[in-house]
């Protein structure tokens, strides 16, 4: 194989992430957090470096009974960002993300139309 030439071999888990590399990925963080962009650098410690980023934060409010009062989620856009490997959970192409929530969708509602059996 030439040098110049980028393998698209699996042998290790990183090496999956390195068949992003220019990708639009989803992010799984830690703190009820994920994040959306182009994927251009990472190492060894998953520590990454995006562009046109969109993150999303899911908060939610907890009363003083500890009972869930409400749930909300706030986006905001960034040119760049970089993500510290240690609040990774986990990394996965965007289009696939997308097939699959769309997939489930589907299949939630052909469920949602079939009467139970008596």
């Amino acid at each position: 194989m030439d040098s110049a030439e980028v393998s698209t071999a699996v042998n290790e888990p990183l090496d999956l992430v390195k068949l992003s590399l220019s990708e639009r990925v989803f992010i799984k963080l830690r703190g009820d957090r994920t994040v959306q962009g182009v994927l251009h650098a990472y190492d060894a410690h998953m520590n990454l470096i995006l562009s046109d980023v969109e993150e999303t934060i899911t908060l939610v409010d907890v009363g003083d009974d500890g009972a869930v009062s409400n749930v909300r989620s706030v986006a905001r856009n960034m040119e760049m960002l970089f993500v510290r490997g240690d609040a990774v959970i986990m990394v996965r192409p965007l289009l696939l993300y997308l097939c699959i929530s769309n997939i489930m969708t589907k299949i939630s509602s052909c469920f949602a139309q079939i009467s139970p059996i008596r």
